[in-house]
């Protein structure tokens, strides 16, 4: 079996290969890479009030409203960007796929 150079690790002088992620390892990943920002906007309080309570409360750090403000935009975009980050490649994905099998 030939292995790639970009599979090898420099480790003391020898060379140590890498092993490539599972097929179920990587469905998980893309299982989270899912999940969490989802369920990040699920808990997420519409209140900015409320997230500088919660953030007092589980972290002990106080946060003024206008900061607790900024913070929920702040995790709103990262979220919905993420999501959308994994809505396209899951279309291209796709989109390759068919284009494949559409030319064999």
């Amino acid at each position: 079996m030939n292995t790639y150079r970009c599979c090898e690790v420099a480790t003391s002088g020898s060379r140590e290969t890498i092993v490539a992620p599972t097929k179920f390892t990587r469905r998980c990943r893309d299982i989270a890479g899912w999940m969490v920002p989802s369920a990040i906007l699920a808990v997420l309080p519409k209140c900015p009030m409320c997230l500088a309570a919660y953030l007092a409360f589980g972290t002990g750090v106080g946060l003024s409203i206008t900061t607790a403000t900024y913070v929920r935009m702040l995790l709103v975009v990262v979220c919905i960007s993420s999501l959308s980050f994994f809505a396209v490649k899951r279309i291209a994905r796709l989109y390759a796929r068919r284009s494949i099998s559409f030319t064999n």
